[in-house]
């Protein structure tokens, strides 16, 4: 078994929030100023060349790229033949049950958050209680944490920063199966069409498709971690993301919904098996400032 101490969890995971808030990802750059070329609006471009000023400055500053420093989202990929301690690589930090395990994951994960919040002079934006105080907790905690296990002994930290604009406009709703592929075209380009320019368009477009309505909206928003530039590797799939890139840059929303040529950068989908009688799908909305950054331990 090799053995990670949970400090360097929670520091990684600091590091992680800090470096996404700062430094927009190079695919994501690279798809702008392809997208700059491309736009054939002057006020677009004037959008688009600012954009990639805006991730300029915050990463020569060590800045934000935008005020609204999001909820983190963290996914932990760990593999089965690591173990994490707590400080003294000699005391297990892992519980043998698989509810301590998480639990004490999750407090490391969570103090990373909170650490990075705090150093990176990050705005806090998580509140306690959804339906009525909604009260601040102050420090960006809890974070959305996924952890899953995998086979090898490193352990893989995925942190995606999501903006509360981009966020909202997300929508999940299961689908009769008669509806099929078209039905689901339908109901991606009728989200996107409804967000207009409220989750700061180049958008990049995460759909899950398959599984349940939970499991759909998950498959989602892990569409958005994939590298901008890659394709489903089923053939078909592809083609409709080919698809319904051309069609949502068909509707004219433009970059910053100011109208123009580039609508999104990027569709991105995700299928898991489902029920016979279900097509659950998903779509969640990411915003140009597509921030995210991963280190493996």
């Amino acid at each position: 078994m090799r053995q990670i101490e949970a400090q360097k969890i929670t520091d990684t995971v600091s590091r992680l929030c800090q470096e996404a808030n700062f430094f927009l990802p190079e695919d994501v750059i690279f798809s702008l100023r392809n997208a700059l070329e491309k736009e054939e609006s002057t006020l677009g471009k004037e959008v688009l060349s600012q954009m990639l000023k805006n991730a300029e400055i915050a990463a020569k500053e060590a800045i934000p790229i935008c005020q609204d420093t999001g909820m983190a989202i963290v996914f932990l990929d760990i593999g089965q033949e690591v173990e994490i301690v707590d400080g003294d690589p000699s005391t297990e930090f892992i519980p043998s049950d698989a509810e301590g395990l998480r639990t004490s994951l999750t407090a490391a994960i969570n103090e990373g958050i909170r650490k990075g919040y705090r150093e990176g002079y990050l705005r806090k934006s998580v509140v306690e209680d959804p339906l009525f105080t909604r009260q601040n907790t102050g420090d960006n905690t809890p974070g959305v944490i996924h952890i899953q296990e995998v086979p090898g002994d490193s352990l893989r930290v995925a942190v995606f920063i999501k903006g509360g604009g981009s966020e909202g406009v997300g929508r999940a709703e299961v689908l009769k199966p008669a509806d099929g592929a078209h039905g689901v075209k339908s109901f991606v380009l009728r989200t996107v069409e409804e967000a207009g320019a409220n989750p700061c368009p180049p958008t990049v477009v995460g759909v899950g498709c398959g599984g349940t309505l939970d499991y759909a909206a998950l498959l989602a928003k892990k569409a958005l971690l994939r590298p901008l530039g890659t394709f489903n590797s089923d053939t078909k799939i592809a083609g409709l993301e080919r698809e319904l890139l051309e069609r949502i840059n068909d509707l004219g929303i433009g970059p910053a919904g100011l109208g123009g040529r580039i609508s999104s950068l990027a569709v991105h989908i995700e299928t898991y098996p489902s029920h016979i009688a279900t097509l659950p799908v998903a779509v969640d909305v990411g915003c140009y400032a597509l921030r995210r950054k991963e280190a493996t331990l």
